[in-house]
């Protein structure tokens, strides 16, 4: 085989494979052609099956529409109607797809390899009107707030007071009864007259006090004769209430003619003679007289204090403004008491201070800082000192601290019942000089009542 022979079958071989080179080349661009024209012509079918629904869904809806306001004008309710579910459309839906994709049918005569004619998405599409026109669901009522509890009615004033005669009539330690018991004897010796006045030192009367009513019996002729009982009682009766003071202005500023409103009341005295627990009570009054109170707890010392205040005004519905850690700045809570007093325009707000002051010094500065502060807002109308009936004498020396550290004008006795001695009353009245105003009478959230002297005196002498 020579080299031009050789040539010429590589020259034929070469010419074979770039023709199949190029009729590979043209194969797969017709296929690439023929694939996008496909795709086309799907997209286009996809396209106007979707038109179609979209005109079925506004036709249902139109015809929806006009059947409602049918309804509407026929005097019925559209949303109670079921000729928003009447399968009527459906057809109309069904025709409007047929009708429209007639030009995609004859592509797909011409492609019958693949057969788009029955597209499977296109007719599912009108039923999404069916549901919008359903009667939306009512919506859920909202749950309802809980309510609150029902507010307690506390005791008037004029009941209170018969029930402070009735327990010191049953009182285990009246010093009327004894006294009354040592007068009615007849011609009474100087050792009568000794126990007479002992008596009344033991009932925390005063030795001043008591000498002046030693002295006031003696001569009176009702008792140092021939003694009646009826005589005696009398004179003794009028010897009680001449010391205890039937005249004294026993009123709450809050009560007088011309009181500041909101009228403040700052509520001072050592811990442990029931502070807390009188002014929750002394907000129960006020409200039994159909008044708005507000209380402030300044008493940050001691830690229950301000929930013991929140609990007693929640049983009438009083605000207790508070701070949120203990120990704060009892001044500041006083301020804010007075400020929510004053927006509100309640009729009196209550402060509770704290007792627990370990030198005069403290305890005057702090008394004082709260006074000031609270009168950047509202004038102090009112300073009750509260005292423990039981404590007698003891409880003096702290009231004498109490009084010259800001400055009181009346005094709530505590616990004056069946272990009180009575007495206590005319001696802080006599040491003070301020009237005591209040009792409690026990333990009860109505034992506090205003002081009423005869009611007193003839409770002891009952």
């Amino acid at each position: 085989m020579d080299t031009n022979m050789i040539i010429g079958i590589v020259a034929v071989v070469a010419v074979v494979v770039v023709a199949l080179i190029a009729w590979g080349v043209v194969k797969s661009r017709s296929a690439k052609q023929s694939a996008a024209a496909e795709e086309a012509r799907q997209a286009q079918q996809a396209a106007e099956a979707k038109a179609a629904a979209e005109r079925a869904a506004a036709a249902k809806a139109q015809a929806a529409k006009t059947e409602s306001k049918q309804a509407e004008e026929a005097g019925a309710k559209p949303a109670a109607s079921p000729s928003v579910k009447k399968p009527e459309p459906e057809p109309a839906a069904e025709s409007a797809a047929s009708a429209t994709p007639a030009e995609p049918v004859e592509a797909v005569e011409s492609a019958p390899e693949q057969p788009i004619a029955a597209e499977p998405s296109a007719p599912a599409k009108p039923a999404e009107p069916a549901v919008a026109e359903q009667p939306a669901p009512a919506p859920a009522p909202a749950p309802s707030a809980p309510a609150k509890p029902k507010a307690e009615k506390p005791e008037s004033a004029l009941s209170r007071i018969q029930r402070l005669k009735a327990k010191l009539a049953n009182s285990s330690n009246p010093f009327g009864k004894a006294l009354f018991n040592i007068l009615a004897k007849d011609n009474l010796t100087e050792a009568d007259w000794e126990d007479v006045e002992d008596t009344l030192l033991l009932a925390d009367v005063g030795a001043e006090a008591s000498e002046q009513l030693v002295d006031d019996l003696r001569k009176d002729a009702r008792i140092t004769g021939k003694a009646d009982p009826a005589e005696v009682r009398a004179s003794l009766r009028e010897k009680l209430l001449d010391l205890v003071g039937r005249d004294t202005d026993r009123r709450l500023n809050v009560n007088k003619p011309g009181a500041h409103k909101p009228s403040v009341i700052i509520m001072v005295g050592v811990n442990g003679t029931g502070k807390t627990t009188t002014a929750g009570k002394l907000a129960r009054l006020f409200v039994a007289d159909g008044k708005q109170v507000v209380m402030g707890a300044a008493d940050t010392f001691r830690a229950a204090a301000a929930d013991q205040l929140e609990t007693w005004g929640a049983k009438v519905n009083v605000p207790v403004v508070r701070s949120d850690k203990d120990g704060a700045d009892p001044a500041s809570v006083a301020f804010e008491a007075s400020a929510k007093a004053k927006e509100a325009n309640a009729d009196v707000l209550i402060i509770d201070t704290a007792g627990r002051l370990q030198n005069k010094a403290n305890l005057m500065d702090e008394l004082g800082k709260i006074r000031r502060v609270t009168e950047k807002n509202l004038p102090v109308d009112e300073v009750l000192l509260v005292l423990d009936a039981t404590t007698g004498q003891n409880g003096m020396t702290q009231a004498k601290v109490f009084a010259e550290a800001i400055g009181i004008t009346g005094v709530v006795l505590s616990k004056i019942d069946g272990s009180a001695k009575g007495g206590i009353v005319i001696s802080v009245q006599k040491e003070l000089g301020v009237p005591v105003k209040l009792v409690g009478l026990g333990e009860g959230p109505d034992d506090l009542a205003p002081f009423d002297p005869e009611g007193f005196v003839d409770g002891i002498l009952a």
